[in-house]
């Protein structure tokens, strides 16, 4: 099995079991993983921390499991892909796996006879309902071709035969152009006699059920009708009894014969009767109706089957059958991409297949760069959804303005909703009303759900948002949502918290309401490391370094200068500069905080002190001391200790035996660092001493740990090697503990070190790879040069060429030119 096909079949797995694709970073992880890559070269080459990868993976070993019947892990995937694949396809040779993969969709364990019955036989070796051979078996063979205008549905018709066993009306619901009535034909070629009835578009045009009754036993029965309803449908019924045929009824699209609660319109109730008989009727007779709104009628046994979309490898067969012999494999990419916008839809396959023939000759790539931002972008494909919209809006026109609401969440870090994501948009419902608001959408195949978890298709989406934008709700919708995401998240201890809360800023960017995207990046709340923190710092210790980035630089601009939240943002943008090697722009960032906290405070000088003024003072004080402290070790990294060194005298003279003591206690850890490396040893000893007893013992390191692995590095240049390597490990376990991978990097560098002093030079060497891995992974420059640096000294003579020119190229890209004569005077040693 390729890679490739293994990756295609998990998603079919998931796709089948949750409605949901991969995301881009499931199947990267499947990808990396299917080769043997750790979760750090995934992360790395994926652009997250490894944390964040981990979960994920996490998440999606489970998801396969369930899906699989048995236990996936990291470690075991690709066999137990391999060998459900075999057993699978027990009947195809195994160079013939991916020929079969490509034509009918895998027969997957959430269809099997344990969905219907207690039995454990799977579908096909069950006994049929009727002595006749079932439809099924009479499929044709995978490996011949399919007729190409009904692909991808063998699995479907398997699941219509089990329900077909139980049930004898059954419903096949689900949003236009999803491929109901394709289905539904084709089912129904196995019945001896087929009643059929399509219903008319538009209600005022139904015919009435007497009228259709008479013409089934005109038409099949040489029967004449009754002169009353009654008379007729008994009538009906005695020769659907006696008959020994297999008999099926199909009702196509049976919506306009429905009110908004699901149930038959008052003028054709009767049709009420007509299938509560039929579904009391003999085992030989099956209903087959096709519907996008739910059939809600309590006197009628009904089963309903929501028909998924098709498989991509049904679209990609459908589109080289099409093609007339353009090389599809080539543009799968594109077309995955195609199948998942559109939810495998088999209307807008053919839509989509007919405008790739037809304008682009072929170019799957070029019509997609030319359309994937406008998913209904012709008259055809915005025709899939906009009856359904517009008929939601004569029947209900509450749950109307709801599904336009919906098309305000962005559906893609958190791409389910629960059900307080929608009620808190129902403002103007009263609260009994709001399930069945919820339900209204769902029976009309406007809402996906799955399990608690709810959705917008993307085509669906599109619409709404397009009307809530040309609507009166946009704001008000977008500024509920965010509140939601706000109020979700009460503390950041996982990456799945901190992008909840994050989901609020994206809401207040798209009101235009910049004051609060501001504030939602500024709430501070407890974090895992015991620390009460803005959201977007938590979010950068996180590993989330370029999303912040882009976050506070685009809400910037629109926040007035030298105000508190302008000084801020540029306090914590600041840090996350450095972090990715931008150093002198961290440190520019941290001058606008010191002028805005100054201009701030000159503001703020009442007549008379209070609470709230005392709360402002202690803040802009802590601002302006940590501006201080963080430029301080901005200079480290550029090697300017003389620089650096007077920032954390500033710090240790402003907060000194004050509220903001633990300023101090940090600036001091600088100072006893660059006091080492300064040659002011007895003085820097003193410092480091002083703190080591109360960092070891600190019962929440968290607030500390950047400075644990700091001291560590104090004692180090001191010489003080086991100390410093007590200091590293309990900064790496913290730091492992909270995914806080920027620390991590750099007590791994240390400790590293310290094995490098000791002699220990096979451990230094793999701790350094392990070091280098991790500063990849967030991209932060200086640690990557520093490690790269350190590396290369514990390297014999002929060794250190590389490492060293790596860090010399990236303290270049830096601007860190004392940095790199730091290490030309280690080379010329």
């Amino acid at each position: 099995m390729r890679k490739d096909t293994a990756i295609e079949y998990a998603d079919q797995l998931l796709y089948e079991r949750t409605g949901k694709h991969l995301s881009d970073l499931q199947s990267r992880i499947l990808q990396q993983s299917w080769q043997g890559c750790t979760y750090g070269q995934v992360a790395s080459a994926a652009g997250y921390s490894e944390g964040h990868v981990k979960d994920v993976a996490s998440q999606l070993w489970k998801a396969l499991s369930e899906a699989l019947g048995e236990r996936i892990t990291k470690g075991n995937l690709r066999s137990r892909l391999i060998n459900r694949a075999k057993r699978t396809f027990k009947h195809a040779a195994p160079d013939t796996y991916e020929s079969i993969a490509s034509v009918v969709r895998p027969a997957l364990p959430a269809l099997s006879s344990q969905r219907f019955s207690q039995s454990q036989t799977p579908l096909h070796s069950q006994t049929p309902l009727h002595s006749q051979t079932p439809l099924h078996s009479q499929a044709p063979n995978p490996l011949t071709p399919l007729n190409p205008h009904f692909l991808g549905r063998l699995q479907a018709i398997e699941t219509l035969n089990a329900i077909a066993r139980t049930h004898r009306v059954i419903v096949i619901k689900g949003e236009g152009g999803i491929g109901k009535t394709t289905l539904a034909q084709q089912y129904a070629q196995q019945f001896d006699r087929l009643l059929e009835l399509p219903m008319a578009k538009e209600t005022a045009n139904i015919t009435p059920a007497e009228s259709v009754i008479a013409e089934w036993l005109r038409q099949h029965f040489d029967e004449e009708p009754g002169g009353e309803f009654g008379v007729t449908l008994s009538r009906l019924k005695q020769h659907l009894h006696h008959t020994p045929q297999r008999i099926g009824i199909f009702i196509d699209n049976l919506e306009p014969a429905l009110d908004g609660n699901g149930q038959f319109v008052a003028a054709h109730r009767h049709y009420v009767e007509l299938l509560r008989s039929l579904s009391a009727g003999r085992s030989n007779i099956t209903v087959i109706i096709t519907s996008r709104d739910r059939l809600c009628e309590p006197g009628i046994k009904v089963h309903h089957y929501r028909l998924p979309g098709l498989s991509i490898e049904a679209w990609q067969q459908f589109f080289t059958v099409n093609l007339g012999g353009v090389e599809i494999d080539a543009q799968r990419q594109v077309l995955t991409k195609m199948h998942r916008a559109y939810g495998g839809n088999a209307k807008a396959m053919e839509i989509l297949c007919a405008a790739v023939a037809g304008d682009y000759e072929g170019d799957l790539n070029a019509y997609w760069q030319d359309n994937s931002t406008d998913l209904l972008g012709t008259a055809d494909l915005r025709n899939l959804i906009v009856s359904q919209v517009n008929r939601l809006q004569q029947l209900d026109a509450a749950a109307y303005r709801v599904f336009c609401r919906l098309g305000c969440y962005r559906y893609q870090d958190q791409p389910k909703l629960k059900a307080a994501a929608i009620t808190a948009l129902m403002w103007d419902i009263e609260p009994y009303r709001q399930k069945q608001t919820i339900n209204s959408l769902r029976d009309r195949s406007l809402l996906e759900f799955r399990k608690g978890d709810y959705w917008l298709h993307p085509v669906s989406r599109a619409e709404a948002i397009q009307r809530l934008r040309l609507g009166d709700d946009w704001q008000q919708a977008n500024i509920t949502a965010a509140q939601y995401w706000s109020d979700r998240a009460a503390a950041i201890t996982t990456t799945e918290d901190g992008l909840q809360a994050f989901e609020a800023y994206y809401h207040c960017m798209a009101a235009k309401d910049y004051s609060g995207a501001a504030s939602v990046l500024l709430k501070s709340r407890h974090n895992q490391w015991q620390q009460f923190l803005p959201l977007a710092s938590s979010l950068y210790r996180m590993g989330l370094l370029q999303p912040v980035i882009s976050a506070i630089t685009r809400v910037l601009p629109f926040i007035t200068e030298e105000t508190l939240p302008h000084s801020e943002l540029n306090n914590i943008l600041g840090d996350v500069y450095w972090i990715t090697g931008q150093v002198h722009s961290a440190i520019a960032c941290q001058q606008q905080t010191l002028l805005g906290a100054a201009k701030e405070a000159s503001q703020k000088q009442p007549p008379q002190r209070n609470d709230r003024c005392e709360l402002d003072a202690y803040y802009l004080k802590m601002l302006t001391v940590d501006a201080h402290l963080s430029i301080g070790l901005y200079h480290i990294d550029l090697w300017e200790l003389e620089q650096a060194k007077k920032q954390f005298e500033r710090v240790v003279s402003l907060a000194a035996s004050s509220a903001h003591q633990a300023w101090a206690d940090k600036a001091t850890v600088g100072l006893a660092l660059v006091q080492a490396h300064l040659g002011e040893t007895a003085r820097a000893q003193t410092l480091a001493n002083g703190l080591f007893g109360q960092f070891m013992a600190a019962e929440q390191p968290g607030k500390y740990v950047y400075f644990v692995q700091l001291l560590g590095r104090a004692f180090s240049a001191l010489g003080e090697l086991d100390k410093a390597a007590l200091l590293y490990e309990r900064a790496i376990a913290f730091a492992e503990a909270g995914h806080y991978v920027q620390v991590k990097s750099q007590a791994i560098t240390g400790l590293a070190s310290v094995c490098a002093k000791k002699g220990d030079l096979n451990k230094a060497r793999s701790l350094y790879e392990s070091a280098i891995e991790q500063s990849k992974l967030i991209g932060a420059k200086c640690d990557l040069a520093e490690a790269y640096f350190q590396s290369s000294l514990s390297r014999a003579a002929d060794e250190q060429t590389d490492d060293m020119n790596r860090a010399i190229a990236l303290f270049a890209s830096i601007s860190a030119p004392k940095q790199i004569e730091r290490i030309n005077s280690a080379m010329a040693a």
